[in-house]
């Protein structure tokens, strides 16, 4: 059972300037081939599509906007709200324009095809001014056996990658890194790679849905038809040096009464905490503080708990992501969760 007692919950202490309030996020969903239904099964997602490949958690991307599930925008785009409350993206230059990053869970039941995006200048002037896409994978659950491709095991020239592409052999030149629950990688734009079978994935991204196809392992889609390849572009922008096995970065729980949190990732683009929440038994406010400079996105990864901030209280569940509005109300969370974090 739930308390509102002041005593037993982890607080954000925001600057009310302009009172905005968090609410709740709806995400857009895709049917990509490779997709399963864990997002579903584990999420509780209710969503009539299988596969089930992919949500968008928080996004304002034209290809699948996230919806306002609570509060005064309810049923609106997230990306309108946005658009009609700039303040809400706080005032870090990365904020300016638009919300910069994007937000997925995704459920590799199969490959996903070998891949490359595009870095923020080669994107500006090819594909009609989008953003690159530099990404980074938080493993939700990894079966025994599942993978990553990350880049060649070896460095290797045009020549060769085209000619194992076009006779079926590019995948002896591909690094194949196994994976496990809590590892953490960083996708560098340039960076070729794809997540493989069995890997449940939060990935936090610029907000971009530029993928340049490499490699689909000769597969065909619903219709029986072969999905576009894009060799002349990925091989424009793809890091054809050979890459080191990517090793988990250094990370450090830092402790304070009621919850503990720790650094995943931190780049130009954005800043990814692991937050495990656990006030239970706790009889002292813990203080987070979140002001001006940039918006917050909490993704309930594991767990469940309730927001409170004025007269409103709002439980959340695994699978939910809140979006905080820079400058927003004061709020306190309690629960036993974990979540990502997410800013700039």
């Amino acid at each position: 059972m739930y308390t509102t007692n002041r005593n037993s919950c982890l607080t954000f202490e925001i600057k009310p300037e302009l009172n905005n309030r968090p609410f709740m996020l709806l995400p857009a969903a895709k049917d990509y081939l490779w997709g399963g239904n864990r997002l579903n099964e584990d999420f509780a997602k209710g969503i009539n599509m299988s596969p089930l490949a992919e949500t968008w958690e928080c996004s304002t991307h034209p290809d699948g906007s996230s919806m306002v599930a609570t509060g005064e925008f309810k049923d609106q785009k997230l990306a309108d709200v946005i658009k009609a409350h700039p303040e809400f993206l706080g005032t870090h230059p990365k904020t300016e324009d638009e919300l910069p990053i994007l937000i997925k869970f995704i459920d590799a039941k199969k490959d996903l095809s070998v891949q490359v995006h595009p870095d923020d200048d080669y994107a500006r002037e090819h594909e009609n001014g989008s953003l690159g896409k530099t990404e980074m994978w938080y493993v939700l659950d990894a079966a025994k056996d599942a993978k990553l491709i990350y880049g060649f095991y070896r460095d290797i020239d045009e020549e060769t990658i085209r000619k194992s592409l076009a006779n079926g052999t590019v995948e002896k030149y591909l690094q194949k890194v196994p994976i496990q629950k809590d590892d953490v990688f960083f996708v560098p734009a340039g960076q070729v790679h794809a997540i493989c079978a069995g890997a449940l994935i939060a990935e936090i991204q610029e907000n971009s849905n530029i993928t340049y196809r490499l490699y689909d392992y000769n597969r065909v889609d619903k219709m029986g038809k072969t999905r576009e390849l894009h060799i002349d572009k990925a091989l424009k922008v793809a890091n054809l040096k050979g890459s080191l096995t990517p090793r988990q970065p250094m990370r450090v729980l830092k402790f304070r009464p009621g919850v503990a949190d720790e650094l995943l990732c931190r780049c130009k683009y954005f800043e990814v905490f692991r937050v495990l929440l656990n006030t239970e038994s706790v009889r002292k406010m813990v203080q987070i503080q979140v002001g001006a400079n940039s918006f917050q996105v909490l993704l309930c990864t594991e767990g469940c708990g309730i927001f409170f901030w004025e007269d409103t209280s709002l439980p959340f569940y695994k699978g939910d992501c809140l979006f905080i509005p820079a400058n927003s109300v004061s709020m306190r969370i309690h629960g036993k969760a974990q979540m990502l974090k997410v800013s700039c």
